[in-house]
Order: structure tokens, then C-alpha cells, then sequence
């Protein structure tokens, strides 16, 4: 008998809250509070049968931490629960689940479809990487329904999309996009890091597909890479779960230990981050030099209403076009003392960037332009500080201006 042998909590029966503290346990005969570490590469058998049969599948026990781990299953039960997923496959960084989730669907000849409101580097594998290899590749503009249904082909495999886009936080309508995309038997992979599984939750609107930067909200305090893909059984296994193991993106079973920590506190975390985001906008559109601020969760966002209907929350992130353009963002962000400069989200701490010469700088001044990246935009993550000093820092940098 182990030292810890009462039965486990169905955490599918559990509020969101309570999952991310007790979901995806898996203790060891030590009874140990929190997750155990595994920091380990390989696993013993107790026979050459066993080691057969793990190889075969016949048994489910571990073989190797690169195709699967104790701790790094605990961080994939754990989101699978919140996200209210089937299965999920942790991967090593954000961009790393991206790749897996598409590369891991089409093959040379196949067709893909993506808006072009996407993240620099997501770009790069739409744009770049995927027609390397023989798969072609459509931008559009993922606000227009007309466009997607028009770049739809018979080989269109799957389509992609991030909403809130990154960085103007445009709202894209999952659920008809999905229902467009199925209409040619393709599937819906969505990025859903703006709007954090809290704030929504793209597979209950169609989407066949979700992928998370967990270096993002899910740790939240700037401490580890990590990414995740989650879905049905039957798209995990089919698309994603071989693509993972033969190629060898896997997350590190202490990033793992360090995400489970952080999923526990991500609600709390989020509200806040969200309450101090809406004030914070608020602010900046009442400011003089501020040209336009974009947050789903004002009234004055172009997809206010769909925010609304399809987001349980405005997003922990504002971004805003500063009059004069680059020379005045700058100013305005270089005297910031609280706010920290710096192209990651979703921290505990406020940070910003300029997105034209950071994360979007690769991207072609036309491409930015299209994008509604102009050279005055900044981007901010906000954290959890006290709102009234966030506010005192950017009047701070408005006084800059």
C-alpha cells in the first residue's frame, strides 16, 4: 500500500478555479502537497516484456521523457481541464506549438489559410516555412467573411488565426470562420494568448484546434518558455501527438513543474490584470496625445459587440497609436519608470513594446500598414501593480510627449 492511497478527485467535476489546483495530480507513493518533479530523461522497466509492450503501446506506462512525462502529463491534464479539452501535448515554447499544431496537418500539395493579423513569427510559418515544404499558403483579411470563404480550395487543409489579433486586438468571429472552414472538411487552429482560457474558449465556438505561448499568462512571471496544443482525442492523436514525438519540440519537465505552480493562480491573476487593463484604457482615450486606443472591452472597438458575445472579458492587454509617431512613442515609453520595456505578455509586471520595431519589425512597412501597425502604436501588457501607479506612469510618459 502507498502513503498516499485515498481516491483522486474527479476534477471533471470541479469549477475552473478548483481544477487548476487540484487537476491532473498524479502523486507518488510519498503523498507529496504539491507536484512532484520528475526531472528525469528515461524510465526503468521491471522487464524486457514490459519494455516491449510500452514501445508497443500495450502498456501506458512512460518510455522516454521526450515522447511523455509524469510532471509535463500533470501540466497537459491540467490546461486539457480548464480549456475543456480532451487532450492536450505540451511543447517547449509557444512558436513550437504553432508549428506543431499546422505542420503536423498538411503535407506538400496541401493548402492552408490564415489571416494576415498574425504575430511576426506566425507569419513566418504561414508565409515562409509551410511553402518551403510544398504547402501553399493564403493571407486574408480575417475580418472579412467574404475572403475566407473565397481562398477556400478543395486541398485546403486547415486555417489559422489569433483573436485578439496581436498587436491591435482585433476580434476575429471564430465561430463562423470554423463554420466556413468545415464546409470544405478543413479544420480551425486558433491562438488564443490574448484572451487567456479565461476570457475565452475557442473550441466551444468551433474551433477544432486551440495553441497557448505558456511563457505567457499561464506562467505570467517571466519565468520559463512553454507551449501547449489541445483538442479533441482524435485530432491530438491524428495530427499532433506522432509530429511531437519523432521531432522532438518537448517541454521540459521543470518548465512544466514551474507551469503547473503558475496555472494555479491564473484566474486570480487574469481578473486583475483585466480590471487594471479596462481602467488603464479608459485613461489613455481621454488623453490628448493618444490618437486611438484598442481595447475590446470599450464601446469604441470596432468588434465590440462580437467581444461581447464571444469573450468573457476585454483581455489583459491595450495597445494605442501615440500622436507623432515613432520619435513620440518612444519618448513616451523611455519615460516610463513602473511600466518595463520589453516585447513579452501577460507578466505580473506592466511591459511595453513597439510592436513596428520589435515583434512586427520583419514585416514590410506595407505588410504593417495592412495590419494597422503604425509607426506611433504601443503595445501594453498590463500586470498587476496598483492601477493608480500604471496610470501615474503613463502620465508620466504622455508628459514626454
Amino acid at each position: 500500500m502507498s502513503a498516499y492511497d485515498r481516491p483522486a478527485i474527479d476534477a471533471k467535476t470541479l469549477r475552473p478555479r478548483t481544477r487548476l489546483v487540484h487537476g491532473g495530480v498524479l502523486r507518488s507513493p510519498f503523498g507529496e502537497t504539491s507536484e512532484a518533479l520528475f526531472l528525469t530523461q528515461g524510465f526503468v522497466y521491471n522487464s524486457a516484456e514490459v519494455a516491449e509492450g510500452r514501445f508497443t503501446g500495450e502498456d501506458e506506462g512512460f518510455q522516454y521523457s521526450r515522447f511523455g512525462n509524469p510532471t509535463v502529463a500533470m501540466f497537459e491534464e491540467r490546461v486539457a481541464l480548464l480549456e475543456g479539452a480532451e487532450a492536450a501535448r505540451a511543447t517547449a515554447t509557444g512558436m513550437a506549438a504553432v508549428t506543431g499544431a499546422l505542420m503536423g496537418q498538411v503535407k506538400a500539395g496541401d493548402h492552408i489559410v490564415a489571416s494576415s493579423a498574425l504575430f511576426g513569427s506566425c507569419l513566418y510559418i504561414v508565409q515562409d516555412l509551410l511553402p518551403r515544404f510544398g504547402v501553399e499558403s493564403t493571407l486574408v483579411d480575417g475580418f472579412d467573411l467574404t475572403q475566407w470563404k473565397a481562398a477556400l480550395r478543395p486541398n485546403t487543409k486547415t486555417a489559422f488565426l489569433e483573436s485578439p489579433t496581436n498587436p491591435g486586438l482585433g476580434v476575429l468571429d471564430i465561430a463562423a470562420i470554423a463554420e466556413i472552414v468545415h464546409s470544405v472538411g478543413a479544420t480551425l487552429v486558433v491562438d488564443n494568448v490574448f484572451a487567456t482560457p479565461m476570457l475565452q474558449r475557442p473550441l466551444e465556438l468551433g474551433a477544432d484546434c486551440v495553441v497557448y505561448s505558456a511563457t505567457k499568462h499561464i506562467d505570467g512571471q517571466g519565468r520559463c518558455l512553454g507551449g501547449v496544443i489541445l483538442g479533441s482525442q482524435v485530432f491530438i492523436e491524428t495530427h499532433v501527438h506522432n509530429f511531437l514525438r519523432q521531432t522532438g519540440p518537448a517541454m521540459s519537465p521543470f518548465n512544466a513543474w514551474v507551469l503547473l505552480k503558475g496555472l494555479e493562480t491564473l484566474p486570480l491573476r487574469v481578473a486583475q490584470q483585466q480590471a487594471n487593463a479596462e481602467k488603464v484604457a479608459d485613461f489613455l482615450a481621454g488623453e490628448k496625445n493618444i490618437v486611438r486606443v484598442y481595447y475590446p472591452g470599450r464601446k469604441d472597438h470596432p468588434q465590440h459587440e462580437l467581444a461581447q458575445r464571444q469573450m468573457k472579458g476585454g483581455s489583459t492587454m491595450v495597445a494605442f497609436d501615440v500622436a507623432g509617431g515613432k520619435a513620440e512613442a518612444f519618448r513616451m515609453a523611455n519615460a516610463f519608470e513602473v511600466i518595463k520595456i520589453s516585447n513579452n505578455l501577460g507578466d505580473a509586471k506592466s511591459l511595453v513594446t513597439h510592436p513596428a520595431t520589435t515583434t512586427h519589425q520583419r514585416l514590410s512597412e506595407e505588410a504593417r500598414a495592412a495590419a494597422g501597425i503604425g509607426p506611433g502604436m504601443l503595445r501594453l501588457s498590463v500586470g498587476l501593480e496598483d492601477v493608480e501607479d500604471l496610470i501615474d506612469d503613463l502620465r508620466r510618459g504622455l508628459a514626454a510627449v
